[in-house]
């Protein structure tokens, strides 16, 4: 028997395989965020550990796994083109298990996260929907390459960034703190859209509208590199207007290295996105720690 009839007769789920299928290399970004939050809140969290540690495991391994885990279930067929040695089109996760990974977790993820309050409780609602709005027919938004790549920079990083200073201050945030969010979030925009080049093939046949599908290779990357950009020169503008120079000069500096990245990728598209993926994409989450900092003291 072949190593593909064996897994496809299983009845169980491979362990190793269930870990792929939420993809720890996935998690950083929300849990990233989320500790923006609590630096940007401006509130010490001594004696509220408890809420920075749930809330860094909430947004990574429980509701960015849970995405993972719904996103394949939903991507299986596009999965077999794409990456056929994926847990679910492989076999190592059989029948439907898939699908009741993703909405155990779901259900997990409002669990853990009522234990953070109003307000956590509130986010991880938005969260578990965006997700299943995302990959979930009738919904189905990443079928689209304007709103998929937007709903999941909200999701990835502004979410993450008020959910944590919100929980940690036990109120809404500043309007300094949910710029910040929102401009970054808006920014990961074109982060997602680099990293539907790796799709690129199996969402032409399956009619999934990502932007190097309907632009090409080129022109998509050439839109996000000015999607990413542009919200960081708004950031360096408004810690300037802030009186917050050093910092502002310091997103700036993180920034004209992603450009120099930029113009790498742009030499190859398709080639250098995973590349890009992990030296432009590290710059731009420096530059959110910093200004993260630096708004902490802002209007106290």
């Amino acid at each position: 028997m072949s190593v593909s009839e064996i897994s496809h007769s299983r009845t169980l789920p491979e362990p190793r395989a269930m870990l792929r299928l939420i993809k720890p290399i996935t998690w950083f970004p929300p849990m990233w965020a989320y500790l923006c939050g609590i630096v940007s809140a401006g509130v010490s969290p001594t004696g509220q550990w408890w809420l920075v540690i749930l809330g860094v495991l909430l947004a990574g391994p429980i509701v960015c796994g849970m995405s993972q885990a719904a996103n394949d279930w939903c991507d299986r067929h596009v999965d077999a083109i794409n990456e056929p040695d994926r847990p679910i089109p492989s076999g190592r996760i059989p029948g439907r298990w898939g699908l009741w990974i993703a909405l155990g977790m779901s259900v997990l993820s409002l669990a853990v996260g009522y234990q953070l309050g109003p307000w956590g409780f509130g986010a991880t609602i938005v969260g578990v929907l965006a997700a299943w709005a995302y990959s979930a027919e009738p919904v189905r938004l990443k079928r689209s390459g304007w709103w998929g790549p937007g709903l999941v920079g909200l999701s990835y990083e502004g979410l993450p960034w008020f959910t944590g200073a919100a929980v940690l201050s036990a109120t809404a945030p500043s309007l300094e703190v949910c710029l910040l969010a929102l401009l970054y979030a808006v920014g990961a925009h074109g982060i997602m859209t680099l990293n539907d080049f790796k799709a690129l093939e199996g969402d032409r046949v399956m009619g999934v509208n990502s932007l190097p599908v309907t632009m090409g290779p080129a022109r998509a990357a050439k839109l996000a590199c000015w999607v990413m950009a542009v919200p960081q020169v708004i950031v360096v503008a408004l810690l300037f207007t802030w009186d917050r120079p050093l910092h502002g000069l310091a997103v700036a500096g993180v920034l004209a290295f992603q450009i120099w990245a930029m113009r790498v990728l742009l030499n190859d598209p398709k080639g250098n996105a995973p590349w890009y993926n992990g030296t432009g994409v590290t710059l731009y989450v420096s530059g959110m720690m910093i200004a993260a900092f630096a708004v902490r003291t802002v209007g106290l």
